[in-house]
């Protein structure tokens, strides 16, 4: 008869009189290396690194970074309950009337959020000072204000349904005392880990969400985080992987995997989901940033060789936004608007833009193609489940 395995629950219940709290204990925790993590984690860091090197050498990764960033943001946002698409994003960018502009403003705000991250990583390493920056970047102005923009809470908060309570949630975070702690604590440990990189990230994500230290916001600061990682580590060279699209299409195994650990110490399942999310994800974003040029590049050719280069340098324009008025054109390139649009339909000729709308004063057009290949899902299959009977039980 097998002996059953020591759960080491990863913090302790604190009573705060009708309820319990959970705080958790500073990382790290004692991993167990089995044969499988090692296997994920080793295909994980394969495919990160091809992502980086061959994301590296595309001929315009900084454009790319654009749109990704903004995809990123629409699915970041969408896992909170916005709607808005990246196609409205972009067009909104691009000087489009859209609907829904309190959720795009959601949306821009994580846009907002993540490039000023990216900059601050020049002076900043990734801490509990930049967290609070972020925050406040991505919470200003839109709804959630109450929940006061890079200020820890103050009150206790959950998790749970809609309409849950205290005495009803399936989780509740440490007391608003202990926040602090468990951010110094989790600072300290991003600076001094000598575990993998990606292990790191993924260990510092739960313990951010197990903290939850804002009244709301958190999900997405916590995503912004393993992005902004992974620039500061130099793993990837510009912010090319997100993982949204990847717990979004399995939402409700991320929620489980990170409840598993605060239940049950099921360190491994986090791990190996979270892992598994970096190598499908590097994948994916490869496959778009590769197709993406290589329209780009036929387009180039096909507008090359005319007696204007106008037509080329708008093309170069839709690597950042496949939408694009003549006014925006025309400042963008510095020439005359009747210039831009005679550059547009040319485009528009060559079956590169399509009109969008029908109004003939501020016209849209869109490289339909270019936006098709942003906003396709993700191509992933179902997460793996292990075997019953190998799952810690408590």
């Amino acid at each position: 008869m097998a002996t059953p395995r020591t759960i080491h629950i990863p913090g302790r219940k604190v009573s705060q009189g009708t309820y319990s709290a959970f705080v958790p204990n500073p990382l790290p925790p004692e991993l167990d290396w089995s044969p499988r993590l090692i296997g994920v984690l080793s295909d994980a860091d394969r495919l990160i690194g091809r992502l980086a090197g061959e994301g590296g050498r595309l001929p315009n990764p900084h454009i790319l970074m654009r749109p990704f960033v903004r995809r990123e943001a629409v699915l970041s946002s969408m896992i909170e309950g916005t709607q808005a698409t990246l196609g409205e994003l972009l067009a909104a960018e691009a000087g489009a009337a859209v609907d829904r502009p309190e959720d795009l403003r959601e949306v821009g705000n994580y846009v907002i959020a993540l490039e000023h991250g990216v900059a601050r990583l020049k002076k900043l390493p990734l801490c509990v000072r930049l967290t609070r920056e972020l925050h406040e970047k991505l919470m200003t102005g839109v709804r959630g204000q109450q929940a006061a923009p890079g200020v820890f809470r103050k009150t206790q908060n959950w998790i749970g349904r809609p309409g849950s309570t205290l005495a009803t949630a399936s989780y509740i975070p440490p007391p608003p005392g202990e926040v602090e702690p468990c951010l110094a604590a989790w600072e300290k440990f991003l600076h001094e880990s000598d575990l993998p990189p990606l292990v790191t990230i993924a260990l510092a994500h739960y313990q951010f969400e197990a903290i939850h230290p804002f009244l709301d916001g958190n999900g997405r600061v916590g995503r912004l985080l393993i992005t902004l990682f992974l620039i500061e580590r130099q793993i990837l060279p510009t912010p090319l992987l997100y993982l949204s699209a990847f717990f979004e299409a399995s939402r409700r195994d991320y929620y489980d995997s990170l409840r598993g650990i605060s239940e049950h110490g099921a360190w491994n399942d986090w791990l190996e989901y979270f892992l598994l999310g970096v190598a499908r994800m590097s994948e994916d974003a490869l496959s778009r940033a590769t197709r993406i040029n290589q329209l780009l590049s036929q387009w180039q050719k096909r507008v090359s060789g005319e007696s204007t280069n106008n037509p080329l340098r708008v093309v170069e324009l839709l690597g950042a936004n496949p939408f694009i008025t003549t006014t925006g054109a025309a400042t963008k390139l510095g020439v005359a608007f009747t210039t831009a649009q005679r550059a547009i339909e040319r485009l528009e000729q060559a079956g590169i833009l399509n009109r969008v709308g029908k109004a003939k004063r501020g016209r849209v057009s869109c490289a339909r193609a270019l936006l098709d290949i942003l906003e396709e899902p993700a191509q992933l299959k179902p997460v793996p489940k292990k075997p019953v009977l190998l799952r810690d039980k408590t």
